[in-house]
């Protein structure tokens, strides 16, 4: 047994197993496909299965996740256009969530930390970008981003 014991307070303590390492990723994946499960067997297009947005019930102007179960429902049958028809930035989330959770597992795999530091540019430029596309799928031009 390698580590720190009274007979030897030289050795190395033994790290964590790949096992333990990857336990919160892999724990993450599950909660998120089994989300992604529900909204693919309950169809989200069919009303009385989810509340309605209630931005858009309040003001009638779609929010930056109106047409995100959609969406969701979407990528879960495998339909990618009928996915960024219903809510691009979402998809584009997904995509994101899927990089950022490969690089973590290949990270907590190799017994190295996860550090998510991002710039404050980065986050204000993501939070414009939500902006932009909130207003646009609001203007009449922006009527094929409507979900």
């Amino acid at each position: 047994m390698r580590g720190v014991t009274a007979d030897n307070p030289h050795a190395t303590p033994a790290g964590p197993t790949a096992a333990r390492r990857l336990a919160v990723p892999l724990g993450l994946l599950t909660a998120v496909g089994a989300a992604f499960a529900y909204v693919g067997a309950v169809d989200p297009n069919e009303p009385g299965h989810y509340p309605a947005c209630p931005l858009l019930q309040v003001t009638g102007l779609y929010c930056p996740g109106c047409g995100g179960l959609r969406s969701a429902y979407a990528v879960a049958h495998g339909d990618l256009a009928a996915a960024f028809q219903a809510n691009a930035a979402a998809v584009l989330g997904y995509a994101f969530f899927a990089v950022v959770w490969t690089v973590w597992v290949v990270r907590a795999a190799r017994g190295r930390p996860m550090r998510v530091d991002p710039h404050p540019a980065w986050l204000w430029s993501a939070g414009a970008a939500l902006a932009v596309f909130s207003v646009v799928r609001n203007l009449p031009f922006g009527g094929w981003l409507h979900p």
